[in-house]
């Protein structure tokens, strides 16, 4: 019988090491949600770490290799490898904010975020089937875990959670995809160019998610949004903003440049 727990079930999904077999979990508690088969129960712990797969491995950021620039095949897939790395990962973000904050947030807190995993899921999935087209897999480079680091920084508080993650790192993709998708679109890969529009267009839902649910947050203990935002990137963030900044994604994502402009 289906376990039928929400928190349960989110656990069983993080700690699932086998990319498609996350995938399919991932997708499995979203669509089970919204069918109205799961129980708003988060009596199960969250694992610190997810399972991961044997590959990729996972290296310090500062130790990860250069990505080329020119049009070599290997360019092509270090591109895409990165790309769904960054998806999978995704994927447990998504799941962890929930079954880690949900049961103190509105229902509409899950409802978001578990649709947030499912479409972090189908990207994975979308990505590792261009890998195979050009003849390569998920694992088959190295990869580093920073992502996860900072959700793991941030484990103990969903404002800072919210702050770092969605709104400065999963932000930055809206700033670097618009330039990734007119370098495969000047060498002839349309396809790919357009598989990264789809995502993202879902990212900027994904980012406005984030930035929502981190206002009301904010009003419901008083605090001045951007005020604290502020403050949570100077306590958790080890990183620095660098434009150039994708204006006009950031405001359809609910960041305003009087977020992020005076801290860049």
């Amino acid at each position: 019988m289906t376990d039928t727990n929400l928190s349960r079930r989110i656990r069983a999904a993080l700690l699932t090491p086998d990319p498609r077999a996350k995938v399919m979990a991932a997708r499995g508690v979203a669509r089970d949600w919204r069918m109205g088969r799961l129980d708003f129960a988060f009596d199960a712990a969250m694992p610190d770490r997810p399972a991961r797969p044997d590959v990729p491995e996972l290296l310090p950021p500062g130790r990860m290799p250069k990505r080329g620039r020119g049009g070599s095949d290997r360019t092509r897939i270090a591109l895409w490898h990165s790309l769904a790395h960054i998806e999978f990962v995704a994927i447990d973000l998504a799941l962890d904010i929930v079954g880690r904050f949900g049961g103190a947030m509105p229902r509409s807190f899950t409802d978001d975020f578990l649709s947030v995993a499912a479409d972090e899921a189908m990207h994975f999935a979308l990505l590792e089937r261009k890998l195979r087209a050009l003849g390569s897999f998920y694992g088959a480079l190295p990869a580093h875990d920073g992502l996860w680091d900072a959700a793991h920084a941030t484990r103990f508080d969903l404002a800072a959670r919210l702050a770092v993650v969605p709104m400065v790192l999963e932000a930055r993709g809206l700033d670097v995809t618009p330039m990734t998708i007119a370098r495969l679109n000047h060498a002839g890969d349309s396809a790919g160019a357009r598989l990264l529009e789809r995502i993202l267009a879902d990212e900027i839902r994904h980012v406005r998610i984030g930035s929502t649910h981190f206002a009301e947050l904010c009003v419901s203990r008083g605090e001045m949004a951007e005020e604290l935002w502020k403050s949570l990137l100077k306590k958790h963030f080890r990183g620095s903003l660098k434009p150039p900044f994708n204006d006009s994604a950031r405001a359809a994502a609910g960041l305003s440049r009087s977020y992020y402009g005076a801290v860049a």
